[in-house]
């Protein structure tokens, strides 16, 4: 990384390995649009109250274990994961949370501040449909007080998500 880019991310508040994904992407734009708050914006309600922005318009970023294999799903904010419908889509026969060593292991973020993208490894990825309905939506910059805006749509193919259904429907 180069140490302009490391300031840029310093500056914007983006972690500086999610901000040289950025660029690699062609999406160094990206960068001056990240949002750095004071207090964390680890949670979705925590984001969305920082941002001012409907709780749903926040990406959240989960990483689950499939069979032992990490598994990115991108939710709306609003909404929680069927892991039923997780391990149905995948065809696996277990699906549970990942592990905080995991998470770490498979991203190369914490919790609290994965983002859509940019990851150490590559990982399969599912993105819920609820992401469609916004115009823009907000996802961690790699640190737990960082938030950038993109197209839902933009976001799902940066991050090679297949489009899914695997969000919780209430009764």
């Amino acid at each position: 990384m180069t140490t302009t880019a490391a300031t840029d991310a310093e500056g914007s508040g983006a972690h500086p390995r999610f901000a040289e994904a950025l660029r690699e992407l062609g999406l160094g734009d990206l960068v001056s649009r990240v949002r750095r708050f004071p207090d964390a914006t680890r949670t979705a309600s925590e984001a969305a109250a920082a941002i001012g922005c409907e709780l749903s318009q926040i990406c959240k970023s989960l990483i689950f274990a499939a069979d032992g294999d990490p598994v990115l799903v991108l939710m709306d904010g609003a909404s929680l994961v069927d892991l039923e419908l997780v391990r149905k889509e995948l065809g696996a026969d277990k699906v549970t949370r990942a592990k905080v060593d995991v998470v770490r292991e498979t991203t190369g973020y914490a919790i609290g501040g994965v983002p859509p993208f940019g990851h150490k490894t590559r990982t399969h990825v599912l993105a819920d449909r609820s992401l469609l309905e916004h115009d823009v939506v907000w996802a961690a910059a790699g640190t737990p007080y960082a938030v950038f805006p993109m197209a839902p749509e933009d976001l799902v193919a940066h991050a090679d998500g297949t489009l899914v259904d695997v969000r919780e429907r209430t009764a």
